[in-house]
């Protein structure tokens, strides 16, 4: 690359960066001697220590807190259309390596060392989120790439995130090949849809298929509730695993339609199937003012802490939904109930997930014996020294009555 900006860090900035983080924030540049608003957006930049010594390569936004975004670690190595090529083959390489099926997230950002890039994979058909000023101007790149090399059928690229916005960036949807208003998914064994245009982010979830494996070896012959269910990911596997009954809970009339065709797609002729459209909390008052029990109850909200000033209010929730949810589960019988319990915000910790689940247990009057923790998928692989790549817990409770 020709005329390449060069950023320089104040003393001791780039420590972060060497130990392994991904992450540049624009106050750690020294804008005296290296101004960081010469630089265009999505434009890359060698960045040096205060002593003048290479750190990296990084993608830059000068308007955003993460100033940068780290390409290479090796001096002259920037991203181009060669490297990218070559990242999403070692990403693709690493997925099949994975999981003995085409249905899974192929890219996953930092961790593929492809910063503000996701992809999900179903079978021939990539859904594309790009949520950086550097990574858009490789959208063209992507896409062919993905045909290309790839063998994509159909590529999607859904950039609807919130992150552009912060990054400058307008939002659009575009499509790849031929147009499509489903998507098949397959995973642990059992086959759904989910809508790749309308559904939430690239429609699929597929972070939760280890977890959600786990409560699968449970669900035999039970009553399940599943709240927040989206298209059914959860609740569609214990049918598929036999359970006796399932009462999926979600705000989304499109959701609820696209749960009910998976639900029928995988038969459980004899099992009871329910659905009911609404808030997740009122939902559970209602049930509690039915007087109804299940087995086994799931609770896989959204983020209800988006952002760490969020964490008070949000921590209030999870305890509250959690405390509800305990309230409907059966422990009358010497076995007990389930409580699956997950959070998908970064800004909650697995232990404090753990002990707001038992504080709601105990204001119940119910015991819990913790038989699974589980996290994101290898999928979705996280950097040690990036903590931000970990976002996901799961814990799976036997709920006891006390003694």
């Amino acid at each position: 690359m020709k005329d390449v900006p060069v950023l320089k860090l104040l003393p001791k900035a780039d420590r972060r960066i060497r130990n392994g983080h991904c992450w540049i924030y624009s106050n750690e540049i020294d804008v005296a001697k290296t101004p960081l608003k010469l630089i265009e957006s999505g434009e890359q930049a060698v960045v040096l220590n205060a002593q003048d010594k290479f750190v990296c390569t990084a993608m830059i936004n000068p308007h955003t807190l993460i100033a940068g975004r780290v390409i290479s670690r090796r001096e002259g190595n920037f991203l181009s259309e060669k490297l990218l090529k070559k990242r999403l083959l070692l990403a693709r390489s690493l997925r099949d390596r994975l999981y003995e099926k085409p249905y899974y997230r192929m890219v996953y950002g930092d961790s593929d060392a492809l910063p503000g890039l996701v992809i999900d994979r179903f079978d021939d058909s990539f859904i594309v989120q790009i949520s950086t000023a550097g990574m858009d101007q490789f959208k063209a790149v992507i896409v062919d790439c993905l045909h290309n090399s790839l063998g994509a059928k159909r590529v999607i690229i859904k950039n609807d995130g919130k992150m552009r916005e912060v990054e400058g960036l307008s939002s659009d949807v575009e499509l790849s090949g031929p147009s499509i208003e489903r998507l098949q998914v397959i995973e642990n064994g059992t086959s759904m849809y989910c809508d790749p245009l309308g559904g939430q982010k690239t429609g699929w979830f597929y972070d939760h298929r280890e977890n959600r494996n786990w409560a699968r070896k449970l669900a035999k012959g039970k009553r399940v509730l599943d709240l927040y269910s989206y298209v059914g990911g959860w609740g569609v596997q214990m049918l598929d695993a036999g359970a006796s009954s399932v009462t999926f809970v979600d705000a989304s009339e499109s959701a609820m339609a696209m749960a009910r065709e998976n639900a029928a797609s995988v038969g459980g002729a004899d099992a009871a199937v329910n659905f009911l459209q609404g808030d997740a909390r009122a939902v559970l008052h209602q049930l509690l003012d039915a007087n109804e029990k299940f087995d086994m109850v799931i609770v896989d909200p959204p983020a209800l802490i988006p952002r760490r000033k969020d964490v008070p209010p949000g921590e209030r929730a999870y305890q509250k939904i959690n405390e509800l949810a305990l309230r409907l589960v059966d422990a009358s019988s010497a076995e007990g109930g389930v409580l699956v319990s997950a959070s998908c915000s970064m800004h909650l910790p697995a232990e404090r997930l753990q002990l707001l689940c038992n504080q709601a247990a105990r204001k119940n009057d119910r015991l819990l014996r913790q038989l699974y923790s589980g996290t994101q998928g290898p999928d979705h692989p996280v950097l040690p020294a990036v903590p931000e790549t970990h976002y996901l817990d799961c814990f799976g409770f036997q709920v006891l009555q006390s003694y």
